[in-house]
C-alpha cells in the first residue's frame, strides 16, 4: 500500500459523501471502461450507483488497448456469429455518437499467397485449434471481408472492403515488401484517446445527478456484515458501502476482487498483450495514413498503426499471471523489430526510435488448452447471493472489450434493474457521448464552430481545443473568462488554465493521472523533465502539494516510466532504457 498522504479537501469531497451515506442501490467495483459504462447506462435510468476503483479510472486494461474500435474479422473463423454482428453494429454506432475520439480507419492486409489457408480454416473453425501456423490467402481473406461487409447493413459509417494486386498496392505503399501478392483494404475505426472518451462516459454519468457517485483511488478490500469495505488509496482510511446489487468489473482482476470478498472463483483466463509507440518519420509516412495488419507466419496478429504523429505497433497474445504486473519485454521488442522489418523490409527501426512501451491484460474467460488467439472474446455475466449481505447480489463481469461497451452496459444493467424490479427508462443507442455532442462532422460545419469560437483564443487554438475535447471544449473555453492563455513551456499545444482545469474537474489525485491518462504527453514520448516539474507545479497549485510531495510525485512518475513503459527522462526528452 502507498504511504498515506493528505489530498485536498475538495479533492475527496466525493469519498467524504460515500462515508456520511454509504448506502446504495448498485455498487460498481471497477473504473474501467465497462464499469464506467454500466455507471453511467445505470444513472441514466435513475438508479442510485456508486461506482469505486482502487487506481485512477480507465488504469487498468482499458487503458493498454489497441486503441482501435472493430468488428473483430477474426472472431468469424472462431464462429462468433453474434459477437461479430454486435461489434460492427456498436463500431458504427460509436462512430456516430463519439465522433470526436471515434473515426473510419482505413486497414490494409498485406497477402502474400492466394489460396493458402483454405484448407486449414474450416478445421479451426470446427475445432478453435490453432493447428500449424498457415498466413491466410486472398481467396479466404476475400471470403472473410465480404462477410464482415455484411455485417455492416446500415450503409455509410464506412466504406466497403477493395482488393489490389502488387503493381496497385505498391503504388499506393511503395515501402511494402515487394513479395506481397495483394492487398486487401477495408475499414474499421480508430479511437484516439480512449482514456478521455472514458472519461466523458463517467461524466456523462455523473452529470444524470446526484444519486451517480463515483471515486477513484477507492479499492474494495473485502465483505463482512457490514457490507463492502472499501480503503481510501491516498489516505488509508476504511469504511463501509452497502447495496442491494453489487457489480464486479474489475476485467482481468475480476477473480482476485472476488477473492478479496471472500467468494474465490476461476473465471479469468486473459493474455498480455503489448505494444510500442515509435518517432520514426520514414516508418509514419511508410503507413500512408493507414493501419497495416496482417497476421504472421505464427499466427499471431500484428498492427502498426499511425497515431499522434508516432507509429504504434502491437500486439501479443501471452499468457499472464494476474499477480505480476504487465510489462513489454525485450523479446517483445524484438518480435516487433522482426515484424516490420518483414511488411518494409527497407526500414530500420531500433531501440532508440522507441519513446513509451506498454503492455495490459485482456479480460478473456478461463480458457484451459484453447490457444490464446481463439479464446473467446464475447462476455458473459456471472450471479451469486452474498450470504454476508442478506437480500445483496453479486455479479460477475466475465470478458468484455472496448469496441462493445455501450451494448455490454446496456446488457448487464438490464440485468440489474430486474434484480432491482425497475424498468429501463433511457436507451444510450444513439445517445451521444460527451465532446460528441453537437461535434462537426463536415469540413464546413468545423469551420463553423471554430469561427463561433475563434473570438476567446484564436481559429488555431479553437480547432486544437475541439480536436482534443470535441465539444466540451466549451467548457475549457467558459472557463478563460477572457483571461490570456499562458501555454506550458514545455508543451505549447497544452496551455497553464488547461492542465489546471484538467486538475480541479476530472478528479486527478496524483500526477500520473494527468501524465498518463488525462493528457497524451507520456503516450507520444513529448515528456521531460522540466515538463514533468512543470506539471506537478501546476497540478501541485490546485491541490495544495508542498514543495516534498510535489517531488515525490515527480519522482513516482519517473519510477513508472522506467519499471512499466521502458523510457527514462533526459532533460529534452524520453528516451528508451530503464
Amino acid at each position: 500500500m502507498q504511504t498515506p498522504i493528505t489530498p485536498g479537501a475538495a479533492l475527496r469531497a466525493e469519498v467524504a459523501e460515500l462515508r456520511r451515506n454509504p448506502r446504495a442501490s448498485v455498487l460498481v467495483i471497477g473504473g474501467g471502461i465497462n464499469g464506467i459504462a454500466t455507471f453511467r447506462d445505470l444513472a441514466l435510468q435513475g438508479v442510485d450507483v456508486v461506482l469505486v476503483e482502487r487506481d485512477d479510472f480507465v488504469s487498468g486494461a482499458s487503458s493498454a488497448s489497441s486503441h482501435m474500435i472493430h468488428g473483430g474479422i477474426r472472431y468469424l473463423e472462431n464462429g462468433e456469429f453474434r459477437l461479430v454482428n454486435e461489434s460492427v453494429v456498436e463500431r458504427n454506432g460509436l462512430i456516430k455518437i463519439a465522433p470526436h475520439y471515434v473515426k473510419p480507419l482505413q486497414t490494409t492486409v498485406p497477402i502474400y499467397s492466394t489460396f493458402s489457408g483454405i484448407l486449414s480454416a474450416p478445421l479451426r473453425f470446427l475445432t478453435h485449434k490453432q493447428g500449424k501456423p498457415t498466413e491466410r490467402g486472398a481467396a479466404l481473406i476475400k471470403t472473410g471481408l465480404t462477410i464482415y461487409d455484411a455485417f455492416s447493413r446500415d450503409g455509410g459509417s464506412v466504406p466497403r472492403h477493395r482488393f489490389h494486386g502488387r503493381t496497385r498496392s505498391l503504388a499506393e505503399l511503395p515501402a511494402l515488401d515487394p513479395a506481397i501478392k495483394y492487398t486487401a483494404t477495408y475499414y474499421d475505426a480508430s479511437m484516439h484517446d480512449p482514456e478521455r472518451l472514458a472519461l466523458d462516459v463517467l461524466a456523462d454519468g455523473q452529470a444524470a445527478g446526484p444519486h451517480a457517485r463515483a471515486a477513484n483511488h477507492l479499492g474494495a478490500v473485502s465483505l463482512g456484515a457490514g457490507g463492502v469495505r472499501v480503503r481510501d488509496g491516498l489516505t488509508g482510511e476504511e469504511f463501509d458501502l452497502v447495496a442491494d446489487v453489487v457489480v464486479n468489473t474489475t476485467g482481468p482482476w475480476t477473480d482476485l476482487t472476488n477473492a478479496d470478498l471472500g467468494r474465490p472463483s476461476t473465471y479469468m483466463g486473459g493474455t498480455k498483450g503489448s505494444h510500442i509507440v515509435l518517432d520514426h518519420p520514414e516508418l509514419l509516412a511508410a503507413t500512408g495514413g493507414r493501419e497495416i495488419f496482417f497476421e504472421h507466419e505464427d499466427g499471431r496478429i500484428v498492427l502498426i498503426y499511425p497515431l499522434k504523429g508516432r507509429v504504434m505497433v502491437g500486439t501479443t497474445d501471452l499468457e499472464h499471471d494476474m499477480r505480476e504486473p504487465a510489462i513489454c519485454t525485450e523479446e517483445e521488442v524484438d518480435y516487433f523489430f522482426e515484424l516490420i522489418a518483414h511488411v518494409f523490409p527497407g526500414i530500420h527501426v531500433g531501440r532508440d526510435d522507441i519513446v513509451y512501451r506498454f503492455s495490459g491484460v485482456r479480460p478473456l474467460p478461463r480458457h484451459d488448452d484453447t490457444q490464446p488467439g481463439f479464446v473467446s472474446r464475447d462476455y458473459r455475466i456471472e450471479r451469486a447471493e452474498l450470504a454476508e449481505l442478506p437480500g445483496t447480489t453479486m455479479l460477475s463481469l466475465v470478458g468484455g472489450k472496448w469496441t462493445t461497451f455501450r451494448a455490454l452496459a446496456e446488457h448487464l444493467s438490464g440485468e440489474i434493474l430486474e434484480l432491482l424490479g425497475r424498468e429501463r427508462t433511457v436507451s444510450t443507442a444513439g445517445l451521444a457521448i460527451g465532446g460528441g455532442a453537437g461535434y462537426p462532422t463536415t469540413e464546413d460545419e468545423r469551420l463553423v464552430w471554430v469561427a463561433a469560437h475563434a473570438d476567446e483564443v484564436g481559429r488555431a487554438r479553437a480547432d486544437e481545443l475541439l480536436e482534443r475535447y470535441g465539444t466540451r471544449a466549451e467548457d475549457f473555453l467558459a472557463d478563460l473568462d477572457g483571461d490570456l492563455e499562458h501555454p506550458l513551456a514545455g508543451a505549447h499545444d497544452y496551455s497553464e488554465q488547461e492542465i489546471r482545469r484538467i486538475v480541479r474537474t476530472e478528479r486527478v489525485a496524483r500526477l500520473a493521472d494527468l501524465v498518463f491518462r488525462r493528457t497524451s504527453l507520456a503516450f507520444t514520448g513529448r515528456l521531460s523533465s522540466p515538463l514533468l516539474e512543470e506539471l506537478a507545479a501546476l497540478a501541485g497549485d490546485e491541490l495544495g502539494w508542498d514543495e516534498a510531495r510535489r517531488a515525490a510525485e515527480v519522482e513516482d512518475v519517473v519510477g513508472t516510466l522506467a519499471t512499466r513503459h521502458g523510457v527514462r527522462l533526459t532533460g529534452e526528452r524520453m528516451t528508451a532504457g530503464a
